[in-house]
């Protein structure tokens, strides 16, 4: 009796190592990737797989939006309308494509006269045209209190830099409605000698120069060819430029997307 226990604990000693062994076996091949047999039946790669998949489906809803925007930008009335330069228009017009703003370039009377025109400020009844318009009344020296309210008007930003071959240069922060170009900032510059320039005095506020003098400076830009006469044509052509700068813009999201 006594032998057939001992055989029977012997035996049941064996089982249990036989199954430590194997315990082992199937942890280390699982950890080493061994036998993929003996790995267990959940996979590691599940969450990463349900990640993947989720993202997919976001560029593709992403994707979708941006062409849906692309369509509606093709089929804006103002997208490939080209306005023609009006006769006498006296500058040369440079326009890249992606670029913010248009440069137009002139020589007079041996001035360079350059001039930055910026997208359109056009009205939408927002918040930000009423401050724009406060600002502009702050320009205007005349008292508007008992003068009827006008409507407002889309404008179209200016910076205009006159310079000669040499010395200092004039620059003029503008904006420009379409019965008058608004002078609202004015400063000397030092393009050849930028240490200089970076201390030099910029001068008073424009508007609170003399009205003799405002008005002298208004003439002396128009005389170059900044004039109310200009504006209908550049206001136009920001806005299709503006069209077209979108269209670009949601083109190269897509194509980043897409890669």
């Amino acid at each position: 009796m006594a032998t057939l226990v001992r055989r029977a604990a012997s035996r049941l000693v064996g089982n249990c190592s036989k199954y430590r062994s194997f315990v082992y076996l199937n942890q280390s091949c699982t950890v080493h990737g061994r036998f993929g047999h003996l790995k267990p039946s959940i996979s590691r790669n599940v969450p990463f797989t349900t990640s993947t998949r989720r993202r997919v489906s976001s560029t593709d809803s992403l994707l979708r939006v941006i062409e849906t925007e692309i369509g509606y930008a093709e089929q804006a009335d103002d997208y490939d309308r080209v306005e023609e330069t009006p006769s006498g228009f006296p500058f040369k017009m440079e326009d890249k494509p992606g670029a913010k703003t248009v440069t137009l370039t002139r020589e007079y009377q041996g001035e360079s006269v350059k001039v930055e025109v910026h997208m359109t400020n056009l009205v939408t009844g927002d918040k930000e045209d009423d401050e724009d318009d406060e600002e502009e009344e702050e320009n205007e020296e005349e008292e508007h209190e008992d003068k009827p309210e006008k409507p407002k008007q889309s404008n179209v930003p200016l910076l205009v830099t006159l310079s000669k071959k040499t010395g200092p240069s004039l620059e003029f922060r503008c904006t420009a409605f379409p019965d008058k170009i608004v002078i609202k900032d004015m400063w000397v510059t030092f393009p050849d000698d930028p240490a200089k320039d970076e201390l030099a005095y910029e001068g008073p506020s424009f508007r609170v120069l003399d009205e003799k003098l405002r008005k002298a400076f208004h003439r002396y830009i128009e005389i170059r060819g900044i004039k109310p006469s200009m504006i209908n044509f550049l206001h136009e052509y920001m806005i299709n430029k503006d069209s077209k700068e979108n269209l670009l813009w949601l083109k190269t999201l897509k194509n980043f997307v897409k890669s």
